[in-house]
């Protein structure tokens, strides 16, 4: 029997009894299927261990600017979610500097679009507000 340590004291643990996947009995089928996805796994995780750590990086990377021009083009956009997406961009794109192989120039350009557009979008969406509703009438001079 071990302990657990937690703010409130000291407290006994019992083993886990519950059954695992070993415990318990797999149709030939399910075993086929299951030895298949490991050896599906095991043939992804060889491939993506040969492909340079850069090209996965600034792929992800990329998502993170299509997630922000997603928040940025709905109507009306999501403002917080696309600064979020911008924000983690930013922040690896600037940390990684001179790491991010020969597509670190996109990313820095794709980068500095996508902050313009957002900049470009909070100043229309605060000229809107400021603008009077259209129909209101203007006050005389």
């Amino acid at each position: 029997m071990s302990t657990l340590w937690t703010p409130d004291g000291e407290h006994q643990v019992e083993p886990d009894t519950s059954p695992t996947t070993q415990d318990t009995e797999l149709s030939p089928e399910d075993q086929e299927r299951a030895q298949a996805m490991a050896e599906d796994m095991a043939a992804a995780r060889q491939k993506i261990a040969q492909v340079p750590a850069s090209m996965v990086v600034n792929n992800h990377l990329m998502g993170f600017f299509e997630l922000a021009a997603i928040h940025l083009s709905n109507q009306p956009p999501n403002m917080p979610e696309a600064a979020l997406a911008i924000d983690a961009l930013g922040a690896v794109v600037d940390k990684l500097a001179g790491r991010l192989g020969e597509d670190e120039e996109t990313l820095r350009d794709s980068l500095q679009q996508i902050r313009l557009a957002y900049v470009g979008l909070e100043r229309q969406s605060q000229e809107e507000a400021a603008a009077p509703a259209s129909g209101e009438e203007k006050p005389d001079a």
